[in-house]
């Protein structure tokens, strides 16, 4: 069966596009639990040739020159933004999103492929100071090789875009795996490439089995680099098969981000604010704000406001345009939620605002807060990853330090404050990978992405996230 409005899921190798495959997998829609399309699931011999294809054009790809790769990559970009509207649909019916977050995040695409063609062009070799004795000392940064992308089914689309362009922006050849309950917000974008004239294999698009996919990929010598944004058990797993080979990867995995805010915040703005985040992709964002600590003289304040925003939010199809929240991705996202909020329930915090699954077709499950929820409770360690946010108190300084740096994961951290020198001090003592003071953005396409601990290591976009597909080779040339 093959939903009329959803786009024909493909192979893309060597520049050739396949839809038939002896083994097929279905893709459900989150929202109303229907199937919408089978897609092809790629066969050793399958992922072989585009491991050739990607070998052979990273020899061509590596000496094109910034300027046609530029207007390659501007190209692409332009016919994103003419099929956005299309793509945008596409995207809400796998993932279940507010239309008008696809269509965001189609456009953050476009935007992807033009800022990391720009930036390449303009980070390339640097020159050390003269010295007596050279002529010559430079540091140059080369294409590492073909490079394998996992994409997450988060953010299908721009999480794929990002480490893909960043990739071939500086002369690498990139296979991609998009997860298998999203494979198709990617593909246009890999047809606008097409389309715009990248050449053949520069950039190849796999769906399929992901366990025999990733070890046959990340096995092959062709491979150079391994980019994965998912999970930290898995990420933990790709990591260690590419370890055996001393392969060095970008992973960004799991986060539990922690909330301060403080008496002397303008509290009204924040809850707002916070309501607005957490609602984002129902959740399911690595950076979503979840563990809230809130000083004790605004506690009730900060609390009841946000449960009346939160709790109040349309829940529904991301295609109805009332929605303000859509579906979890799968039916195991439902499952896994609800066991971490009842264990919570269990271990003594109180429930708030939802609680359960919403009675009705789809993956949906009610927006959730948990109040005075004890360090005993699996989620205070264990990212929901889904629509649930933690009320907790604190007193002093430097107890909320300690409530908020106290897990494993250290990928985002926020803080709201009225004070400067509170904000200096928070942006120090905060341990993750990005921290965001007075609000929530933290990641743009000129700053790094990455965490600390179990959510990952190496930086994605900015010029971290160009280095990251870079290999640097030192050269001096001495006076004779």
């Amino acid at each position: 069966m093959q939903h009329p409005d959803y786009a024909v899921p493909a192979l893309f190798i060597d520049g050739e596009w396949i839809t038939e495959t002896p083994r097929k997998g279905d893709v459900w829609n989150p929202a109303t639990g229907e199937v919408l399309a089978s897609f092809p699931f790629a066969e050793p011999e399958q992922v072989e040739r585009a491991l050739e294809s990607s070998a052979a054009a990273f020899e061509l790809w590596k000496k094109t020159s910034y300027q046609e790769r530029t207007e390659i990559m501007h190209r692409a970009a332009g016919i994103i933004r003419k099929n956005a509207e299309q793509t945008a649909r596409h995207l809400t019916l796998e993932l279940g999103k507010p239309l008008a977050d696809s269509k965001g995040e189609v456009e953050n695409c476009a935007t992807l492929l033009e800022w990391f063609a720009n930036a390449a062009a303009n980070h390339q070799d640097r020159t050390l100071d003269e010295m007596s004795g050279f002529t010559n000392r430079t540091v140059r940064k080369e294409p590492i090789g073909p490079v394998v992308a996992f994409a997450s089914w988060n953010f299908p689309a721009s999480l794929a875009t990002r480490k893909m362009a960043a990739a071939i922006a500086v002369g690498c050849t990139v296979i991609v795996k998009p997860a298998k309950e999203t494979p198709a917000s990617f593909m246009a974008v890999v047809h606008a490439l097409d389309e715009a004239g990248l050449p053949n294999g520069v950039v190849n698009l796999l769906m399929g089995n992901s366990s025999e996919i990733s070890k046959h990929l990340i096995a092959s010598p062709v491979i150079k680099k391994v980019s994965f944004t998912g999970s930290t058990p898995v990420g933990q797993q790709l990591a260690a098969m590419a370890g055996e080979q001393a392969k060095p990867c970008v992973m960004e995995l799991g986060g539990h981000a922690p909330v301060l805010i403080f008496k002397d915040a303008a509290i009204e703005k924040v809850i707002d604010l916070a309501v607005a985040t957490k609602s984002r992709n129902s959740g399911q964002v690595c950076i979503s704000p979840t563990r809230f600590f809130i000083e004790d003289a605004v506690y009730d304040q900060f609390t009841e406001g946000f449960v009346k925003g939160y709790g109040s939010l349309r829940v529904g199809d991301g295609l109805e345009p009332e929605t303000q929240m859509g579906p979890l991705a799968n039916a195991r996202r439902v499952v896994d939620i609800d066991e971490l909020v009842q264990d919570a329930i269990k271990h003594g915090a109180r429930l708030l605002a939802g609680g359960q699954r919403l009675d009705r077709p789809g993956n949906f499950y009610a927006p959730t807060v948990l109040a005075d929820v004890p360090d005993s409770a699996r989620i205070m360690q264990e990212e929901p990853f889904g629509p649930v946010a933690i009320m907790n108190r604190f007193s002093s300084y430097d107890e909320a330090i300690e409530k908020a740096n106290n897990t494993d994961f250290a990928l985002a951290s926020y803080a709201f404050t009225g004070s400067q020198d509170n904000a200096d001090r928070l942006a120090d003592d905060l341990d993750s990978g990005k921290v965001g003071i007075n609000g929530f953005p933290v990641v743009f396409l000129d700053s790094p992405l990455g965490g600390r601990r179990l959510s990952g290591y190496g930086s994605e976009g900015g010029y971290e996230g160009l280095d990251a597909y870079r290999i640097v080779k030192f050269v001096s040339q001495s006076e004779i």
